[in-house]
């Protein structure tokens, strides 16, 4: 297991991997003063998040794999078909998963993601447009949404209440 930990604009990063993939990307509660760690898939990972922060990139191109029931892969895999500047409900997401009845379940996998901003939990919001559950803060999500709509001249800008 490798680990790294990068400053960006919202917090620390915490980056961990193994000799293949990218297993989790969160935020740290404070920020570090320790060096990255040594190993190619942990610079990338920080390469583009810098580009992300820096408007660009848009999509990220990481080898990724966290630990997670089928459902929950299920749920991350639809997030990342989420593009970029744009933001889903979760009961619209639970309809294009066809599972309608499923809101609560895809809510809970989306709180047990643990590749912050490369599998974008950060773009489901509620039916009303409210910015309701983020594991990393509300205030961080609603930065990550005006970040992305700025970049791309589309999407939600406003946190709704």
């Amino acid at each position: 297991m490798y680990i790294a930990h990068h400053n960006t604009p919202l917090g620390t990063v915490q980056i961990t991997a193994d000799d293949e993939f990218i297993t989790s990307v969160l935020v740290e509660p404070k920020t570090l003063e320790e060096p990255i760690g040594n190993h190619l898939l942990l610079s990338l990972v920080i390469e583009q998040l810098d580009e992300y922060f820096a408007g660009k990139r848009t999509v990220f191109d990481l080898p990724l794999q966290q630990p997670g029931t089928p459902f929950q892969q299920e749920v991350w895999q639809e997030l990342l078909e989420i593009n970029y500047g744009k933001t889903i409900s979760y009961a619209q997401l639970s309809k294009q998963m066809r599972n309608p009845l499923a809101i609560r379940a895809i809510a809970a996998a989306n709180g047990k993601n643990k590749l912050w901003i490369i599998v974008p939990c950060h773009r489901v919001i509620g039916s009303d447009g409210s910015l309701t559950g983020y594991a990393g803060g509300l205030w961080r999500k609603q930065w990550l949404l005006e970040h992305e709509a700025t970049i791309s001249g589309q999407g939600q800008t406003k946190l709704t209440f």
